[in-house]
């Protein structure tokens, strides 16, 4: 599988001001990061997050058995998507998986090669995006700035302490998790499982229910994410690095 992917650099949006923050946002199945460009233009023009870069990645085209086996943009392969709880934890592809986590690690070691502290990154994204930004971010072996996850849940959760580094980096990172209680893809019940499990294993996630909301995000809750990530990656001062809050 490795060696047929074909990947395609990912889309950016270079920071408005001095560039001190990035935020890798991660699609979900059958898109591409052009999904979620509407998105990033708007925080933009809101000018609350100037010093932050946006990485949009692209998902490779591969074969997804519950599309019958046809090739569509995926992290990972998923065999069954019922709306139920389980369905989305059967017969996880843990190799594409782990293939996916380490093109996200590399994203990230790109921006710290290029300057950007660890924890100036945010790594996130929706559905099965969110779900491989959570993963990505709470076993990268650097401290990283926050992790988000809409619409989403924990990958591999049944053997998840497997892939976790020594020592956890992200033990304390915030996580903010957002699911609207209408999902008929990712049953709100597993994203209810996923923020319980972390917060039993020593996590921190915070976890925000959208009413009415299916499988898709809201303007509520892009207000949130937005929110999240100016806590997080505040604009710092140019003379001495400082945040200006």
């Amino acid at each position: 599988m490795a060696s047929s992917l074909i990947r395609t650099p990912p889309l950016l949006f270079p920071a408005t001001a001095r560039h001190t923050a990035t935020v890798i946002f991660i699609h979900g199945l059958g898109d591409t990061g052009y999904g979620w460009a509407d998105a990033v233009e708007n925080w933009r023009r809101r000018q609350r997050l100037d010093e932050v870069k946006f990485i949009l990645p692209h998902a490779p085209s591969i074969p997804i058995t519950c599309n019958m086996g046809m090739k569509m943009p995926g992290w990972y392969d998923i065999v069954r998507i019922d709306g139920t709880p389980e369905s989305l934890r059967t017969d996880e592809d843990e190799a594409g998986i782990l293939l996916s986590r380490n093109y996200f690690k590399g994203l990230i070691q790109q921006e710290i090669e290029a300057g950007i502290p660890a924890e100036r990154i945010v790594i996130g994204g929706f559905s099965q995006g969110g779900a491989m930004g959570l993963f990505s971010g709470l076993t990268a072996n650097v401290k990283l700035g926050g992790i988000i996850a809409l619409s989403s849940y924990l990958l591999l959760s049944l053997k998840f302490a497997e892939f976790l580094p020594k020592p956890e980096m992200n033990k304390v990172t915030p996580i903010f998790m957002g699911h609207g209680d209408r999902d008929q893809v990712v049953n709100i019940q597993l994203g209810v499982k996923s923020h319980d499990l972390l917060k039993g294993m020593g996590y921190q996630p915070t976890f925000k229910i959208y009413p009415g909301m299916g499988h898709s995000a809201c303007p509520t809750e892009m207000n949130d994410v937005e929110n999240f990530l100016k806590e997080r990656l505040p604009a710092l001062d140019k003379k001495d690095g400082k945040s200006e809050l």
